[in-house]
């Protein structure tokens, strides 16, 4: 049971899960590598191709670029009960770009958010199948933006801003039934931001300004049903609302900020893994995102989602692959220039690699 575990929840968390996720999610923030068992080290690879496009006069064109993300993640026991993992990966995200020669307003428009972060995380395990985790995080967050649409072309960069912040755990586990349910808190992060803004060759005085990026409860859990059944799932909560980038010359002239969100944002994920023999196991998961109607950012204009994802686990000796395949349908929405974006959709393929030793 343990087994089809880690492969549906490796699945389940892979493939761009948190690609249309609320505000800049690309990452779901997981701790499952925790309960892995021994020693353990995994590298994944993900690419999110999305077609999203909207409405304003004439069609924008697919707006939002393909990415790639990366992660990596060990994780080791020092006793019988005291284990520890570091994770590696890039939380948050964007990639916009609107196609010129369109005639749309925002033709040529850019924006790019970068983050990386590192998780260090200590388990305190107890007789009592209980266990007790927390760590602290350090991340990085860089951000830039062009809109052609303002007279002059208005553009921003930030520097490159590193901030720690933290998570703090709790699980119960009883493998004879492979049921674990894990509830994880991920604390907010504020970076200070250097905000350099320009209106064609006028250069503005660098302004400090504190951008926030969402505190989260992540709830993960699993149990069997049958042999060599799984059925698992996980309900993530974050707080997008709290996510404002307002730099001063862009909010003279906008009666919005640059990025916001108007709502938090609860992200379903429920699934089903079937292991077949030694070698191979199989899976397929489906989530959702409420889309709540509110107006968004141009540079990001996407409201909830629905997705169905599929995948395949080989292992062999201390090794295992995974890889898997998501759709997903992007919810309508309309940003507050007017814009309207309906029927997008997006697909997403990964590949894991994971050792045990």
């Amino acid at each position: 049971m343990k087994y089809v575990f880690g492969t549906a929840t490796t699945v389940a968390l892979l493939a761009g899960s948190a690609a249309f996720s609320g505000g800049l999610e690309r990452t779901t923030q997981s701790v499952g590598v925790l309960f892995e068992e021994g020693r353990y080290l995994e590298f994944n690879l993900s690419h999110v191709s999305p077609d999203v496009s909207g409405v304003l006069g004439v069609n924008s064109g697919s707006m939002l670029e393909s990415y790639l993300n990366f992660g990596a993640a060990y994780k080791a026991d020092i006793n019988d009960t005291w284990s520890y993992a570091i994770i590696y990966d890039q939380p948050y995200g964007a990639d916009t770009n609107y196609p010129t020669g369109t005639g749309h307003p925002f033709a040529g428009s850019t924006a790019s958010v970068r983050s990386h972060a590192l998780t260090g995380i200590l388990q305190y395990n107890m007789p009592t199948n209980v266990s007790f985790y927390g760590g602290l995080r350090a991340q990085t967050l860089q951000a830039e933006a062009v809109l052609p649409p303002i007279p002059g072309t208005y553009s921003i960069n930030s520097n490159t801003d590193l901030t720690l912040g933290y998570l703090a755990g709790v699980a119960y586990e009883k493998p004879e039934i492979a049921l674990r349910v894990a509830l994880t808190y991920i604390s907010e992060t504020s970076h200070d931001l250097e905000l350099t803004e320009a209106v064609g060759p006028m250069v503005f005085p660098a302004v400090i300004e504190r951008v926030k990026l969402p505190q989260a409860v992540n709830l993960e859990f699993q149990s069997g049903i049958a042999e060599d059944t799984l059925v698992f799932g996980s309900v993530r909560w974050a707080e997008w609302s709290s996510t404002v980038i307002d730099p001063p010359v862009y909010s003279g002239g906008s009666p919005r900020p640059l990025v916001f969100f108007e709502d938090d944002r609860i992200t379903y994920t429920l699934g089903v893994g079937r292991r077949l023999n030694e070698t191979w196991s199989v899976l397929g998961s489906i989530s959702h995102e409420e889309t709540t109607g509110s107006v968004t950012g141009n540079l990001g204009p996407t409201d909830g989602f629905t997705s169905v994802g599929l995948g395949a686990v080989y292992s062999k000796d201390n090794m295992k692959i995974t890889g898997g395949i998501r759709y997903v349908d992007v919810g309508d929405a309309t940003s507050f220039s007017g814009a309207m974006f309906q029927n997008n959709s997006a697909v997403a393929a990964g590949v894991k690699v994971g050792f045990t030793f």
